[in-house]
């Protein structure tokens, strides 16, 4: 066997070897959740510890400016289709740069070449079709490598916990002024919309806690973002007045 071979047979090895660690983790994962699932009590506890943290310190930032009768202003940003719509390039590069070791690399490579899918439909079923973007739903990686993606990406504008505040693709920007977190939405959009991941100017809304009169509105490349006056956060509905409601059922 030519020393080409060789190496042919080594890499087919860690491969298979790879993909058998990924479906022995997501089988176990799968095992875990089932088991905590048997009850609806269950269900809402594991949602509820996975989202835990982020809520309590959005809570706690705006009580503080309640409690303080200071403004505090925040933007909830939503990202379009976030996982359909991350570059493959983007992702190897994002990888590459978070110190993921090159075999691995070529793993994930290698699954997602020649990825194709198709559309089905009321009167019927799309001819197959090749998938050059975005990252595949129900993979047990996929959180994985949108939060590479995610934090290769925010490097240069996220600040410290409780200004910017990040759980998946669930985005809190909080300045205390109007001027500060309109400057800091446009720095988030260019630096995420120059990577092919792009802002929603529809769903991504404003709220301001503590509100004085004529504190204005915050816009996006011109747009005016939607004002509310309470945004349901991970589960749990937060309020322009500083309170916070109920955790919804899930």
């Amino acid at each position: 066997m030519d020393r080409s071979e060789e190496n042919r047979q080594e890499y087919k090895e860690l491969q298979r070897r790879v993909k058998k660690e990924v479906s022995k983790a997501k089988q176990k994962a799968y095992d875990e959740l089932y088991t905590r699932l048997d009850t609806r009590e269950g269900e809402k506890d594991l949602y509820r510890k996975s989202t835990t943290d982020a809520i309590f310190a959005l809570r706690i930032l705006m009580e503080k400016y309640r409690d303080g009768q200071r403004e505090l202003h925040c933007v909830f940003v939503d990202l379009e289709k976030a996982y359909d719509r991350v570059p493959r390039e983007e992702l190897w590069y994002c990888m590459r740069k978070s110190g993921v070791a090159e075999k691995y690399v070529r793993v994930v490579q290698d699954m997602y070449e020649r990825s194709r899918t198709v559309v089905r439909c009321a009167v019927g079923q799309t001819e197959e079709f090749k998938v050059e973007v975005g990252l595949h739903q129900g993979s047990a990686l996929s959180p994985f490598l949108f939060a590479i993606v995610m934090d290769q990406l925010s490097e240069e504008v996220r600040q410290e916990s409780p200004w910017t505040m990040m759980f998946a693709d669930d985005i809190v920007i909080c300045s205390e002024s109007r001027e500060q977190v309109e400057e800091s939405l446009e720095r988030w959009r260019f630096a995420l919309e120059r990577r092919g991941v792009k802002v929603s100017r529809s769903k991504t809304e404003y709220m301001c806690v503590n509100e004085r009169e004529g504190s204005g509105t915050v816009r996006l490349q011109g747009e005016e973002v939607k004002k509310v006056q309470e945004f349901k956060y991970l589960g749990s509905t937060v309020q322009s007045n500083g309170e916070c409601g109920k955790e919804e059922d899930q």
